[in-house]
């Protein structure tokens, strides 16, 4: 017979455990890191034991990796082209993924959205536990779902939540949110760190067994991450962020993580009044329509994961009117900024020492890898000349503290895309040059800084 369940409190510095909570842990000293956690000793031998040998899957045994069968899960689509891009081709079954973002940005309405579209198709199971029954019903009415099929079941309770699973069965669950549910066996309050370990754990669990797909709602702290146990994002398959300005029509998911697809893949939607519509081109929402030419404009080929996108870098150099001139950057990072700019004075002679420099990626779109360089020091100088940049000419390329100038990766792609949508110039590493250019594309590949702004020179 298995041991019987109890509690301990974990130090979450030092490991360290304790019957009771305290309010400083009785080893370390440290203040306030005792969390309450379950313990079930593992059975010793007999029917337990041979039953968790069973769970293990292969008995314990020793296998050779080139003869195990791996084939492909299948996966469920969400009859959003959008969202399954970002889970790598839809939802697998047995996957459970983590979709964290701000409150109000649109969670609850993406997933309300996906399950009454598969209610149709598969059992479904919406289990709500921040909103009552009337206000989902509420919701899809407004968004005018046709909802009939899709069950619902307003709980926070985890016993009777697994109970329902075991008794339906669905193949799709949607859990919001895992802050909102409590264990029986834990003594601390929903939300607590032991509880949403607990629940998040329990839940895995069933989904794994059951082969059933899971989508868990978190929340997100002050600062942009998942609230909750770090461990919370080890134990998902996959892990998501909505991002997106309340005061703004678009909405961003992003995969951090994904046992079964790329990472960093991007899903771009529009919220309307009939909830979140998949945008089909979304390097429109990022390129901005100016009825004249302006300087301090460049067109950045960026790479989200599997997806080119063009995104317009503005950039506003002014006379600084305090001892220390601003480095200021939206959607860049901007400590690189302040290193980009050495680099343009040191090796192209362009100095911003007694300039306030304001660098912005229109959109609310966030850019994190190097090859935005090229683009913003382009921007920069067009800002500080007044100089107009040609309005069909895209960049990218990574600016290395020598001034050279690196390739990116994908880059037969991003041009693929630059000429889709009508750029006729694109200048770009060296090291990326094709072979044969897309069709109505002229292709300019540079080594250097100082080369890539010489040309731009030529072009006036």
């Amino acid at each position: 017979m298995a041991g019987k369940t109890k509690t301990v409190f974990v130090c979450g510095e030092c490991g360290a455990q304790a019957v009771r909570w305290q309010g400083q842990c009785p080893q370390c000293k440290a203040w306030n890191t005792l969390a309450e956690q379950m313990v079930t000793p593992p059975p010793a031998s007999g029917a337990g034991a041979a039953r968790f040998a069973a769970l293990a899957g292969e008995g314990g045994q020793v296998l050779q990796l080139g003869g195990v069968d791996a084939r492909e899960e299948a996966r469920i689509s969400t009859r959003m082209e959008e969202f399954d891009r970002v889970l790598g081709g839809g939802l697998v079954a047995g996957g459970v993924v983590l979709l964290g973002g701000d409150p109000g940005v649109g969670k609850s309405t993406l997933l309300l959205q996906t399950l009454a579209m598969l209610a149709a198709e598969v059992p479904v199971l919406y289990v709500s536990g921040e909103e009552s029954a009337a206000q989902v019903a509420l919701r899809a009415r407004r968004l005018q779902l046709d909802a009939g099929a899709l069950q619902m079941l307003p709980e926070i309770n985890l016993e009777r939540i697994l109970a329902r699973l075991r008794e339906h069965a669905p193949q799709v669950v949607v859990i919001d949110s895992i802050q909102t549910l409590y264990c029986e066996a834990l003594s601390s309050a929903p939300g607590s760190v032991g509880q949403v370990r607990e629940c998040a754990a329990q839940l895995t669990r069933y989904a794994k067994q059951s082969g059933t797909a899971m989508i868990l709602v978190g929340h997100v702290t002050k600062d942009g991450t998942l609230a909750g146990p770090r461990v919370l994002e080890h134990i998902v398959d996959t892990v998501l962020y909505f991002e997106g300005d309340t005061h703004s029509s678009f909405r961003l998911v992003r995969a951090f993580k994904n046992r079964f697809g790329a990472v960093n893949e991007l899903g771009v939607f529009g919220m309307t009044e009939r909830g979140l519509r998949g945008v089909s081109n979304p390097s429109a929402i990022f390129l901005s329509q100016h009825q004249q030419e302006v300087a301090g404009s460049c067109v950045l080929i960026t790479q989200e994961g599997t997806r080119p996108l063009l995104v317009e870098i503005q950039a506003l150099v002014d006379e600084a009117h305090s001892p220390n001139p601003r480095r200021l950057s939206v959607g860049l990072e901007q400590n690189r900024l302040a290193m980009l700019l050495a680099v343009l004075h040191r090796h192209a002679g362009v100095g911003c020492f007694d300039q306030d420099v304001f660098v912005n990626a229109v959109g609310g779109v966030k850019i994190t890898e190097p090859a935005a360089d090229l683009a913003v020091l382009l921007a920069i100088v067009s800002s500080l000349r007044g100089k107009v940049l040609p309005r069909t000419l895209a960049v990218f390329g990574e600016v290395g503290l020598a001034g050279e100038i690196r390739p990116a990766p994908r880059g037969q792609e991003r041009l693929r895309e630059a000429a889709k949508l009508g750029f006729r110039w694109a200048l770009i590493p060296r090291a990326n040059a094709p072979k044969r250019a897309p069709e109505g594309l002229k292709v300019k590949a540079v080594e250097r800084l100082e080369e890539a702004i010489d040309w731009l020179r030529a072009l006036e």
